[in-house]
């Protein structure tokens, strides 16, 4: 069974830092490119950082390029998001989402979503 499981979301005031990881289990994660994105009420989901397989390279958008950074621990099948300098426009429902082929088949799965309110 796939699952991604987010977690470490929560209120921070604004310039404040939070770490976010996604668990992975029930496809071969070190052979899977991740990414993190975000939904804010009434906004379309934004994808906010890339993390390829297997090279690692990395790609952020400018909204948040020098303040967010993906990583990823292949050992641990989990995909980290650590988000620096945050702002009140950061306050979204950040979703962690897995893709890749498995047997000639695309993939593509989403993790449930973590809150997180920057906020004074």
């Amino acid at each position: 069974q796939v699952q991604l499981v987010e977690s470490g979301g929560g209120l921070v005031q604004p310039g404040g830092s939070l770490r976010l990881s996604c668990v992975a289990s029930g496809f071969p994660f070190s052979n899977a490119g991740m990414r993190w994105y975000r939904q804010a009420p009434g906004k379309e989901r934004e994808l906010v950082a890339i993390i390829s397989s297997p090279g690692g390279n990395t790609n952020y958008p400018d909204s948040v390029k020098g303040r967010f950074t993906i990583s990823r621990d292949n050992a641990k099948n989990t995909v980290y998001l650590q988000m620096n300098s945050l702002k009140p426009e950061d306050t979204a429902v950040y979703f962690c989402n897995a893709r890749g082929v498995l047997l000639s088949k695309v993939y593509d799965y989403w993790g449930q979503g973590t809150q997180v309110t920057v906020s004074s």
